[in-house]
């Protein structure tokens, strides 16, 4: 059977659209899968995280307040006496800890497992009798409100 051109022509436009189509069909999805990828998440500054971290290690407000006031008078803290222990009044704390307690690390005002070992040494007399390990364990808890309850500011 013989088929006449314009026939044969539009078969072979109908197939060439085809896998045009499906090539670039193919090339759109590879795209869309690349700009698929999660957006990246803005750097939070130190100022922003210094406001979010709060870690009262079990203090109740009251006895953060205390801490607090008590950490003004001695160790330069200047920042709200709220009750909330964030990155200023762990600041103050560690410059107490560096001053009287064996801590060498840095003043960053993050209570890390640095941090908590020197806060362990200085609580030997509040009760603390677990080990000096980093790690603000129930023990550590107990020992630390002791200490801040008895503060006087």
């Amino acid at each position: 059977m013989r088929m006449r051109p314009n026939v044969m022509t539009r078969s072979i436009v109908s197939a060439t659209a085809v896998v045009g189509l499906t090539i670039g069909t193919l090339a759109g999805a590879g795209t869309s899968f690349a700009a698929s990828e999660p957006a990246a998440q803005p750097a939070v500054s130190a100022e922003a995280f210094g406001t979010l971290a709060t870690n009262n290690l079990g203090l109740s407000s009251t006895q953060a307040k205390q801490l607090q006031r008590w950490l003004a008078l001695h160790y330069d803290y200047n920042d709200n006496i709220d009750g909330l222990l964030g990155t200023n009044s762990w600041k103050a704390m560690q410059r107490h800890l560096r001053a009287a307690w064996d801590y060498d690390d840095a003043i960053d005002g993050i209570a890390g497992p640095n941090t908590i070992k020197a806060l362990q040494r200085s609580l030997r007399g509040y009760g603390y009798n677990g080990p000096i390990d980093g790690i603000a364990g129930e023990g550590t808890r107990v020992a630390f409100a002791k200490f801040a309850g008895g503060l006087d500011a």
